[in-house]
């Protein structure tokens, strides 16, 4: 197919502003573009061309678990044009490819349209800070932009534990240190507790998935380390209840206590439509951890927090219902889509009519 080279298809996504493109043999290429799938106008991928593309992409080391069928994920890049992330997996027999376009310039938290308090997480210097949200909402561009204002505003030593590696940083005033699991490290456990060793400030993990992972981030961030993390989670209450849910009953309220002295905060986040409908914007709620929030995390009172946030001027930190209704007013969003986003919608209303009094449920377990 003389149309289809993958450095040519990925130039071409880079270029309409893709977020992903997706790839299965018999299939047309397609681009995911403001959120929405659109189908090229190539022909469908050949087997030969997607192991060809498999081949060209792929790190040496991992060609063989790719080839014996088996799910990788690596990093690729085209110098000057982008970096990328690339799942390969198999769907009906044959192989298929999710290929994520990483930004080559990390962009600020104003062109992300994250609230200015955000910066305040840049100076911290222990603890935990958690980035949430369903994949493909942003979260590793978010973290991205907090170390790279960390990297232009203090000297520290960054280690990076990912899963692949995503964002290459260029040491400015910190150092970075960067490693992959499965060719630097094997895995995030052992990358984390190995990263204690070798001077770190500050580490990222990729992501938490399992009660080790969580075990070792707790330890690294009661040492007087700042870790910082993601978690597919819709907002701070969710995150706090799989927190605990990794670990057996008869540890959480140990679990409760030893998160809660740790916990600095979370920003949890999802794209929506514009109003426009050409491009997506950012709703963010940010939950910043102060001693009465702490209380409430003990105690086990989780309502309490929301309605804390909820006031909006608490800190700095707001909601999502209260984000939405910020974009809306902006006329960055639609109205539909702001109740289309929300998580109560009734709560929402009541907030546009200018009369919220309240509401339970919004994080129900």
């Amino acid at each position: 197919m003389a149309e289809y080279t993958i450095d040519s298809l990925l130039k071409k996504a880079a270029e309409l502003g893709t977020s992903d493109v997706h790839l299965h043999v018999g299939e047309v290429p397609a681009f995911r573009i403001n959120g929405k799938i659109m189908k090229s106008k190539l022909p469908p991928i050949t087997e030969d061309e997607m192991m060809e593309s498999v081949a060209r992409m792929a790190p040496a080391a991992l060609r063989e678990k790719i080839f014996s069928s088996q799910d990788a994920d690596f990093p690729y890049e085209i110098r000057g044009v982008s970096r990328y992330r690339v799942n390969v997996a198999m769907a009906f027999g044959r192989h298929s490819m999710t290929i994520r376009i990483i930004p080559s310039e990390i962009p600020s938290f104003e062109k992300l349209g994250l609230p200015s308090n955000i910066e305040d997480f840049t100076k911290l210097e222990n603890g935990i800070i958690l980035v949430t949200g369903v994949t493909g909402s942003g979260k590793s561009t978010t973290i991205a932009s907090i170390l790279d204002y960390i990297n232009q505003t203090k000297k520290k030593h960054i280690i990076t534990i990912e899963d692949p590696i995503e964002y290459i940083y260029t040491s400015k005033k910190s150092i970075f240190t960067q490693r992959q699991v499965g060719v630097d490290t094997p895995n995030f456990v052992d990358g984390l507790k190995y990263a204690l060793r070798q001077d770190p400030d500050i580490i990222l993990v990729g992501e938490i998935r399992d009660m080790e992972t969580v075990k070792n981030a707790l330890h690294a961030a009661e040492t007087g380390h700042l870790v910082l993390s993601t978690l597919h989670t819709f907002n701070a209450i969710q995150t706090f209840h799989r927190i605990l849910g990794f670990f057996p009953p008869a540890e959480r309220d140990a679990v409760r206590q030893q998160f809660a002295e740790v916990y600095r905060g979370s920003i949890s986040q999802r794209l929506l439509p514009n109003a426009e409908n050409n491009g997506r914007v950012c709703a963010v709620e940010v939950l910043q951890t102060t001693s009465t929030i702490k209380d409430f995390f003990i105690k086990d009172e989780l309502e309490e927090i929301y309605k804390l946030v909820s006031k909006g001027s608490y800190n700095g930190m707001i909601t999502f219902n209260n984000s939405l209704l910020n974009l809306y007013n902006e006329g960055k969003i639609t109205q539909e889509t702001a109740l289309e986003y929300s998580d109560d919608q009734n709560e929402l209303r009541n907030l546009m009519r200018g009369s919220y009094t309240g509401s339970q449920g919004f994080y129900g377990n």
